[in-house]
């Protein structure tokens, strides 16, 4: 059984301070706003936040996308597109196989 990280991240999101996201400050308003819906506005700290603090790449950065806002937007389609991004991401690093 995988357990719920859910609360300790929400923890953990919470403990960041303005001060660690500079890019949040009031000159930089853009995050602010949301453009096609509202399903990132509740949270602690949207993905593309979390993504930027942490060098996130794109295809890792979708997977926390999809996974972040199943729930309040897309339902089972978005784990299926995060199910399909690790897809993606598994094939880009795997090693390649030798024919025998």
């Amino acid at each position: 059984m995988v357990k719920d990280l859910s609360a300790d991240l929400v923890d953990h999101l919470k403990s960041i301070s303005p001060s660690d996201t500079p890019f949040m400050d009031a000159a930089k308003p853009a995050l602010k706003a949301q453009v096609g819906g509202d399903h990132y506005k509740n949270m602690a700290i949207q993905p593309v936040e979390y993504c930027i603090k942490n060098n996130i790449p794109f295809v890792e950065g979708n997977v926390i996308k999809y996974v972040s806002r199943w729930r309040n937007k897309g339902g089972v389609k978005d784990l299926k597109k995060a199910r399909h991004m690790l897809d993606v991401l598994i094939e880009a690093n795997e090693e390649p196989t030798v024919a025998p």
